[in-house]
């Protein structure tokens, strides 16, 4: 993409000439000690915790009571041990033995390491291991750490907008100097906040295409005349479970020549034979200018990363206030990242077994399921509240998805969801249990499954 190289560029030379190039103070810590090479052929009961949890009664006295009904004496008595089916875990990372030591490891030698802000005295050796780590697995050449999947999003954005102002004179761009963004109209909370704060500043104009709707993205594409095109996309959608078009996205890039972003929140290490997300799983890694990804789904930890170029990577921690004016992540928090990508490589059987779930789930309900994210249209917010509830008493822990989460009064979500997520550490004792749970809203799955999407932006 040389037209953005050097667009990139020419923003890094203006920022040289006003002294505003940043770069990152590296903390020289001594190395952590090599990743354990224990590995296990099957999920153990450090796995298990992450899916049987304990819930405060009162908490679920709370949430029984949720429609405005009045608790009742079974109410009272429902077991507190329920299994989770809301989390974000897929791989069930968090517990695991060699990310634990890590953790602790780091912790004793360092607490919570050097505090402060990346270009200050937050980053040190450990993150610039991780940082090399993940920009391996995204096959890119350099990557960016991030304290959140959603920092990670919106200074990309602020960077990406910074571009137009930093190549014209007086720094207000007229509109066709500005950045055209095109997003996908199901995109993730943190890329719409970004969008929104360039498009105030000026620096860009926002076009929202339908959502996972090629022909209506082509047809807004070639109908913009501006030079400066951008589409971000998620690539598994966090509400909705279904995956971006890439292999599309990609045809449509060479025929316009925009910039792809992609935000593979929750995709990274949970697809791809080797855990690269859904640009490998696709088989289209090289096609991806820029991978925004999190830490805290896939990865079983915590923070975000932009997987880029070296150029785009001073441009981010240059222009990303997000990123800047953001404490580093904590050095145990990284030395546990760096072991849990160690053990994803080694331990590929936690991919097989979420994805044999995703098609035992499918088996059973007869649904159109394709991910471990799965979306079950249950009717009214009433209706989902008295699903919760049920659920609850058979002994599952499953989040009915409502405002501010998506829009309220829209098309789309006239109907309210239930929003089941499959993990390593499930069984399929714990699926089948489930979906019998599940059978009074099934039925009108097929029925509801055309509902048209609107925009988030």
């Amino acid at each position: 993409m040389a037209q953005w190289d050097a667009l990139v560029d020419g923003a890094l030379a203006s920022l040289a000439a006003r002294r505003l190039l940043f770069n990152t103070r590296l903390i020289a810590l001594a190395p952590p000690p090599p990743p354990s090479e224990t590995s296990f052929a099957g999920p153990g009961p450090w796995d298990r915790a992450t899916v049987e949890i304990q819930v405060d009664r009162t908490s679920i006295q709370q949430w029984l009571a949720a429609n405005g009904e009045v608790s009742s004496q079974e109410d009272d008595e429902v077991n507190r041990e329920l299994i989770l089916f809301s989390g974000n875990d897929y791989m069930c990372l968090s517990s695991h033995p060699a990310v634990r030591e890590a953790a602790v490891k780091a912790a004793q030698d360092y607490g919570m390491g050097p505090r402060g802000s990346s270009l200050i005295c937050g980053y040190t050796t450990y993150h610039k291991l991780v940082e090399e780590s993940l920009a391996e697995l995204q096959k890119k050449e350099d990557c960016l750490l991030c304290p959140t999947g959603f920092s990670a999003n919106t200074a990309l954005m602020t960077a990406l907008g910074s571009i137009s102002s930093l190549l014209v004179a007086g720094s207000k761009p007229a509109e066709d100097e500005r950045i055209a963004i095109f997003s996908d109209a199901l995109n993730h909370a943190s890329t719409i906040d970004g969008i929104r704060l360039v498009e105030r500043q000026h620096q860009a104009v926002a076009f929202v295409y339908k959502h996972c709707d090629m022909s209506h993205l082509d047809f807004l594409l070639s109908s913009c005349s501006m030079e400066k095109k951008v589409v971000v996309t998620d690539s598994l959608f966090s509400m909705d479970g279904d995956f971006a078009p890439l292999p599309q996205l990609v045809k449509l890039r060479n025929k316009y020549g925009f910039l792809l972003v992609v935000d593979d929140a929750h995709g990274t290490l949970l697809c791809g034979e080797n855990g690269g997300g859904i640009p490998e799983l696709f088989g289209c890694e090289d096609d991806i200018d820029i991978c925004v990804g999190s830490l805290s789904k896939g990865v079983g930890c915590q923070g975000g990363f932009i997987a880029c170029s070296t150029r785009w990577k001073r441009l981010i921690l240059s222009r990303g206030r997000s990123f800047i004016f953001s404490t580093a992540l904590p050095v145990p928090v990284v030395a546990s990242v760096h072991a849990a990508i160690h053990v994803s490589k080694k331990e590929r059987w936690r991919r097989s077994v979420i994805w044999e779930h995703v098609q035992y789930f499918a088996s059973l309900t007869k649904l159109n399921v394709t991910s471990p994210i799965i979306v079950i249209l249950v009717g009214s917010e009433e209706a989902a509240v008295k699903a919760h509830r049920h659920l609850l008493r058979s002994g599952f822990l499953v989040q009915p998805i409502r405002p501010p989460v998506v829009p309220p009064n829209s098309s789309r979500f006239q109907i309210a969801l239930l929003r089941i997520t499959l993990s390593s550490a499930h069984t399929s004792d714990d699926i089948r249990r489930l979906v019998d749970a599940l059978a009074p809203w099934l039925p009108a799955q097929h029925a509801e499954q055309g509902c048209a999407s609107v925009s988030r932006l």
